[in-house]
């Protein structure tokens, strides 16, 4: 765990503070498998902040005219991933946004590098068990080809979760947490990171 990263599992009211981020934070960023909550809590956390929420994957099919399935299809995984660097470069290009990263976005280097390396971004990882997220997204009808294979989707996301931890700034721990405290720990975790106060 990096010296700014903290992870949070309970929420102590007593320090969350107003919606005030450090000064100098100019973009969140979301990570996290799917299920995570990662388009619920930053399509709340923007309109809490008053800033833009953007789904990267929702961006990258604007820009490209076409679902990503479609993508897919057409192309292949090579040609989606490049398309998918190119959205994500021009998303951090914008300021006051609550960015929320497909689940597969952090396996790509260059990925990786674009959100170390923009000035003014945080990353935070919603974490929970596979089972846990699993759950959420047979419970809200979640219809991804990969959940039609459980033991598939888990292997993919043990792969997966060491690069949300070291991506991530901060980790909260969501299992037992509704989105409004999702979004309190966020805001009083970023707060109480030394690297990231004002």
């Amino acid at each position: 765990m990096s010296f700014s990263q903290q992870v949070l599992s309970a929420l102590d009211p007593a320090k969350v503070p107003s919606d005030v981020l450090p000064s100098h934070l100019r973009r969140l960023v979301l990570t996290g498998f799917m299920g995570a909550g990662k388009s619920t809590v930053g399509r709340l956390l923007a309109a809490r902040l008053g800033w833009e929420f953007l789904d990267l994957d929702q961006h990258l099919e604007n820009r490209a005219g076409a679902t990503i399935p479609e993508l897919f299809s057409r192309h292949g995984e090579a040609y989606f991933r490049r398309l998918e660097s190119t959205a994500l470069a021009s998303a951090l290009g914008r300021s006051k946004v609550v960015l929320a990263l497909g689940g597969g976005t952090p396996e790509d280097l260059t990925n990786r590098l674009l959100i170390e390396q923009t000035p003014g971004t945080a990353t935070v990882f919603l974490d929970a068990p596979f089972a846990t997220l699993f759950d959420r997204c047979v419970l809200q009808e979640i219809s991804r080809p990969v959940l039609a294979d459980p033991a598939a989707a888990q292997v993919r996301f043990e792969r997966r979760r060491p690069l949300y931890t070291r991506l991530s700034h901060l980790t909260v721990e969501t299992t037992n947490l509704s989105s409004d405290q999702t979004i309190e720990a966020i805001l009083s975790g970023l707060n109480q990171i030394p690297y990231f106060r004002t």
